[in-house]
């Protein structure tokens, strides 16, 4: 049984600044999943630029595929937007119903600490972190209330971009293969735990997915 597994979001979920696509968040955990014995076909429809806005359109594309996982990451463009962070969250969690209604589990990377990026003045870091925990938090709440999973990375994860520049690409904005690295091994765990529960919910119920 092969789960179908969706990534929706933004440049990060797309892999915008890796060297190349096996270096992506998305190739890299659908490679987990299938060491981890879970044999799975991964669809991008995340679009550069996004905003959570526009993920309800993200999402419609994802639900006529019928994936059993999808995978958002979502926040960067709505903080340099200044998109109000409950506004944002409301979105967010609309989307995350919207495919637990198509029985899909949802994994949500919430919004980074953008703080940490290198074209950000030092003397902006403070507001710039607050502004990003506003967002993470508030987007933390509104996918578990929508019933979707949280995979925490966006602040907590931040220290090692912070401290390697290596981590990002050329641009100064986007992870660099080694920074798409970090991010997908923050998120395997939490992935690969609700991978889990999707696959079992499908021979549980006698479904396929191929």
């Amino acid at each position: 049984m092969t789960l179908k597994f969706a990534i929706l979001g933004d440049s990060i979920a797309y892999g915008q600044g890796a060297s190349a696509q096996a270096d992506t968040v998305a190739a890299r955990l659908s490679e987990d999943l299938t060491r981890h014995g879970l044999a799975n076909q991964v669809r991008m429809f995340a679009v550069p630029g996004s905003r959570t806005s526009n993920l309800a359109a993200q999402a419609d594309r994802a639900l006529a595929w019928r994936p059993s996982l999808a995978l958002i990451i979502i926040g960067a463009n709505d903080l340099t937007r200044l998109v109000p962070p409950q506004q944002a969250a409301a979105q967010l969690g609309d989307t995350v119903r919207a495919l637990r209604a198509g029985s899909a589990e949802v994994v949500v990377a919430p919004a980074p600490d953008l703080s940490v990026v290198p074209w950000v003045p030092v003397q902006m870091r403070a507001t710039v972190r607050a502004g990003s925990r506003l967002l993470h938090d508030a987007q933390s709440r509104a996918v578990l209330a929508a019933g979707g999973h949280v995979a925490d990375i966006g602040m907590t994860s931040s220290a090692g971009f912070a401290h390697d520049p290596g981590l990002f690409s050329a641009d100064r904005f986007h992870p660099s293969s080694a920074g798409y690295a970090v991010i997908a091994a923050a998120l395997a765990p939490t992935v690969r735990a609700v991978a889990r529960t999707a696959h079992e919910h499908r021979v549980s119920s006698g479904q396929q997915s191929v």
